[in-house]
């Protein structure tokens, strides 16, 4: 009964002792947010297929878990390029991105946890050059800045996905010019909306001076057809017409048929 006792109480400072001693290489908690990969050192090497999820794990205190955030994340880049023309422009850049949860294995194998300075950010930036050096300064700053943008998304997007990275957006936070082009392409977007006002302007009323021609050639025809078919016989009828509708009025009157110009009646007083 002793030597149980014994032999229990061994066992027990054996396993202290490795738990004093190795306890933070053998118990992970992984916070959401969070996945691992193990490397077995004695046996299979790195696994890449099973990634540990958000939770408490125990792992042999021999191999190693590798933890990965899967947040999302955001550099901010600022850099020089230089446009079609050779002329420098400074851009802020914001890139915002996460690896793909189960993926850090293979992530892990190329790149390792310096991914983002060893993939992400030059990525970024060579996209940035490459789709920026097909416009010129006043295209990436004014005309075309969304088309640009987007460009740059794109390209980025691609590479990134086949190394094992969502990228979730990229934008332009700012584009710096030399101060005396940014001025003059200032100037010339004034000058071009100024000019397009003025063409609106000439446009309206020449649609209004149109409006106004088919509306009198209208009214010019309206009459001539009105014109053409008011006969003599037809005026002396409305003449008849309107004498006898007088004739029903109140009023002392007297009306003579047949006494007035072209044979109409001819009303005598009116009171």
């Amino acid at each position: 009964m002793n030597k149980h006792v014994s032999s229990l109480a061994i066992i027990g400072v054996i396993a202290l002792v490795v738990i004093i001693f190795f306890g933070s290489s053998m118990f992970y908690t992984l916070q959401p947010g969070e996945r691992g990969v193990i490397f077995r050192k004695f046996s299979s090497g790195l696994d890449k297929e099973n990634i540990y999820q958000p939770g408490f794990h125990i792992i042999a205190p021999w191999n190693e878990l590798f933890i990965y955030s899967v947040k999302e994340q955001i550099k901010d880049e600022t850099m020089d390029i230089l446009d079609k023309n050779g002329l420098k422009v400074n851009v802020d850049i914001t890139a915002r991105f996460n690896p793909i949860f189960n993926k850090i294995g293979d992530l892990h194998e190329i790149f390792g946890p310096e991914y983002i300075s060893k993939l992400v950010i030059p990525e970024v930036r060579a996209s940035v050059r490459k789709v920026m050096g097909r416009y010129t300064a006043e295209e990436i700053y004014s005309t075309k800045r969304k088309e640009v943008e987007e460009l740059i998304k794109t390209e980025t997007e691609n590479i990134l996905s086949k190394n094992f990275i969502l990228l979730r957006t990229l934008l332009i936070r700012s584009i710096n010019l030399p101060t005396k082009i940014k001025e003059a392409i200032e100037l010339k977007l004034n000058q071009e909306q100024e000019s397009l006002a003025y063409k609106f302007r000439i446009e309206k009323a020449t649609k209004e001076a149109e409006r106004k021609r088919i509306e009198a050639e209208g009214i010019a025809a309206y009459n001539k057809i009105i014109n053409s078919s008011l006969t003599d016989k037809i005026l002396k009828q409305k003449g008849i017409d309107a004498t006898l509708e007088l004739s029903k009025s109140s009023n002392t009157k007297t009306i003579v048929i047949g006494s007035g110009k072209d044979g109409l009646p001819l009303i005598l007083g009116n009171n």
